[in-house]
């Protein structure tokens, strides 16, 4: 099964690739790179237009944990005056952005972001509005701690079961290590991510007939979780395949990533660890070391989130 799958991601990895070759950067962006000022990346070279080009660029700091990128804040992008030809970048200049590239793919996200930001109110201040699957990967018997503010001090509400298996005969796909909690997340603020609406592990997976009524039962209102006890899987997401964004943005720098297998990432498995969120996208950082953004999680334990 694992060579299979390896197999599959490779096959896509080079459909992806051959693909994006396709898509011939505009002579102009190489010599515009050098033009990027200092603290930011360049993304997409997305239009030329009467001798000016426009490349999309986001804050270095974008994919950093401490302070990352926030889907809802405004864009920038570097004006590129263009020799006649429009082969060569003269000069350039950072401006504000407010029309979305041409075929980025965020026109239904976009939708579904401003819904997200029209919740901001109800959320605690200062907190990143987030719509993701996850799951605990605390293996601590006592159970992860869900707090009433996202620190170590903070009142514990409740807890989180650790993975769990059933007794007697419990499912055949059941995972080896036994069945994790679930949850939403719904927001990202200082390491801490605040979530709701967690499932006792395994029920939902299981024959409800014989799930045990003995079977721990999670905190399933809303609190705050510490970051590096929470995983999820890659879900379909409508991106790129195969690597990791930048910054929160289809347009930004892509960089290759790999899974826990070997292969390109893909809608499979999930990473090997979740930093951070915004929106719909989750920050996190392959099997391979690449630190990026993933557009949707999902908290699905026995299929793939496509």
């Amino acid at each position: 099964m694992r060579v299979l799958r390896l197999i599959a991601a490779t096959i896509l990895c080079v459909a992806t690739q051959a693909a994006r070759a396709d898509e011939a950067e505009p002579a102009w962006r190489a010599s515009a790179l050098a033009l990027v000022p200092a603290g930011y990346v360049a993304g997409t070279a997305y239009r030329t237009e009467a001798l000016t080009g426009y490349l999309a660029v986001y804050p270095a700091a974008s994919n950093d944990p401490k302070n990352p990128a926030s889907v809802f804040a405004p864009r920038q992008s570097l004006a590129v005056a263009l020799t006649p030809d429009e082969k060569r970048a003269v000069s350039a200049e950072l401006k504000p952005r407010a029309e979305p590239a041409p075929g980025d793919d965020e026109t239904d996200f976009a939708k579904l972001h401003a819904d997200l930001a029209a919740k901001r109110k109800t959320l605690p201040e200062g907190t990143e509005p987030c719509s993701l699957g996850a799951w605990s990967i605390d293996k601590d018997s006592n159970g992860l701690n869900v707090r009433a503010e996202p620190s170590v001090k903070a009142r514990v509400l409740g807890t989180l079961p650790p993975p769990y298996r059933l007794k007697l005969g419990g499912a055949e796909n059941t995972p080896e290590g036994g069945w994790l909690t679930e949850f939403r997340i719904i927001g990202f603020k200082d390491g801490w991510f605040l979530i709701e609406g967690a499932r006792p592990p395994g029920k939902d997976y299981e024959d409800e007939k014989r799930y045990p009524r003995s079977a721990p039962k999670p905190y399933a209102g809303r609190g705050w979780v510490a970051a590096n006890k929470v995983g999820a899987s890659y879900a379909n997401g409508y991106t790129r395949a195969g690597g990791l964004f930048q910054a929160p943005f289809v347009d930004a720098k892509w960089m290759p990533a790999q899974h826990e297998l070997g292969g390109p990432i893909d809608g499979d498995g999930g990473p090997k660890r979740l930093l951070a969120c915004s929106g719909y996208w989750g920050l996190v950082e392959s099997h391979d070391g690449v630190r990026g953004w993933w557009r949707s999680l999902c908290s699905n334990q026995v299929t793939n989130c496509s």
